[in-house]
């Protein structure tokens, strides 16, 4: 199972998009995103890839109670989880939290297969070394809305547990 990995969107739904459409041709079936997405219409953007989406909210907030709400509709997309969540996607378990600080401390306990984070717009892939005497890979995709950085995201392979920082490609859509 292959997943896009996202974070730091911003509201830049052409940038966020763009990820998706790549990732998506690439074989990922679901995004799972990492918080400051801002507003809901940023996520409503995706419909249009039929992908399943995981989002929790940063530190940039925006509207929590539409977030809220768009994760309660019929026939949603999304599953919103707010601060952080605890998921299991191709048999991997995960655990989505904003901040690098947190997500170094939660792999560190060896509870999940990757811990997924954003917030510093630093993208980074590593495996830390877990109390489990195992490794859990910590995944930061940086910044999908290019705020101050370059636009990227990750491509995971779960059955081969490889994570790639790709740049966004031009959006194409308006």
């Amino acid at each position: 199972m292959k997943i896009c990995i996202v974070s730091d969107s911003h509201d830049n739904r052409e940038l966020l998009n763009a990820a998706v459409a790549e990732a998506k041709t690439l074989g990922a079936v679901a995004v799972v995103h990492c918080g400051d997405i801002v507003a809901p219409s940023t996520l409503r953007t995706l419909r249009r890839h039929g992908l399943p989406v995981h989002a929790i909210h940063g530190n940039n907030t925006g509207d929590t109670y539409h977030l809220s709400r768009l994760g309660h509709e019929p026939d949603t997309f999304v599953r919103y989880y707010g601060q952080d969540a605890d998921i299991e996607l191709g048999g991997r378990r995960f655990f989505l939290v904003h901040y690098p600080h947190y997500a170094y401390a939660l792999a560190c306990t060896g509870d999940w297969d990757v811990v997924c984070c954003g917030h510093d717009h630093v993208a980074e892939v590593k495996a830390v070394t877990n109390l489990k005497g195992g490794k859990t890979a910590m995944v930061n995709p940086g910044t999908v809305g290019g705020v101050g950085a370059a636009a990227t995201y990750v491509l995971a392979d779960l059955e081969q547990m490889s994570f790639t920082v790709r740049e966004v490609p031009a959006p194409t859509m308006r």
